[in-house]
């Protein structure tokens, strides 16, 4: 038998996780020190969105960025509101583009739930694959692998965009470009040999790879 290998290490934002005070539910946030590797902040305070419109969001760097959103609603009369929220990793021309958005709706009783979260506001961080968004004070949190086609994430764009039948305000929206963090690396991690236990039988050696695929054979 004989196959292809490659290792592929991908990794997301460190994380806090802590229990609320019920004790019942798992909260995740973001690592404090991440907030240093922000910076050309941009604030909206009271824009108003109307039916099936959409902004830019310009000033930040759109491929790797950290964003948190309020939001006001105008409830009256409405059974459904939404979608509302972030086009993210979007083409100029919008043939690519993730949404992360909002949806209200009222149940039987009359109250309103949103989508995913118990509020409407939601904290998102893009790394340019790799997008997370957390609500509820992050007891609901989403992470998100993406694919576009362009390969120069300078092209990026962020859009706000409201496709629902009534109009929406942005009450507060914060948007900071990310700095790339800086790794600190331990010589005697760099320098020590990293063992891999082989079946018996491979007629791989580790001092022969020369850190590409290799074809294994047994």
């Amino acid at each position: 038998m004989s196959f292809m290998y490659a290792m592929f290490v991908l990794q997301s934002f460190p994380r806090a996780v802590w229990l609320d005070g019920s004790g019942r539910q798992l909260i995740q946030w973001p690592v404090e020190e991440i907030e240093s590797l922000r910076e050309n902040e941009v604030r909206l305070e009271n824009k108003k969105l109307a039916s099936h419109s959409v902004f830019e969001i310009e000033g930040v760097t759109a491929a790797q960025l950290r964003w948190w959103i309020r939001v006001r609603l105008n409830r009256k009369g409405c059974i459904a509101l939404g979608p509302f929220g972030l086009l993210a990793m979007a083409s100029k021309d919008f043939k690519e583009q993730t949404a992360i958005f909002f949806r209200v709706f009222q149940n039987q009783n009359g109250k309103y739930s949103v989508l995913m979260c118990s509020d409407l506001s939601r904290f998102v961080r893009i790394d340019h694959s790799i997008i997370e968004s957390f609500g509820a004070e992050g007891k609901a949190c989403i992470t998100s692998r993406i694919y576009p086609k362009f390969v120069n994430y300078e092209d990026a764009h962020l859009f706000a965009f409201n496709n629902g039948t009534q109009s929406v305000k942005i009450s507060q929206m914060r948007a900071w470009s990310m700095k790339n963090a800086e790794f600190v690396t331990d010589k005697s991690v760099k320098n020590a040999k990293i063992e891999l236990k082989m079946l018996e039988t491979s007629s791989f050696k580790i001092d022969d790879w020369d850190g590409k695929p290799k074809e294994m054979v047994y």
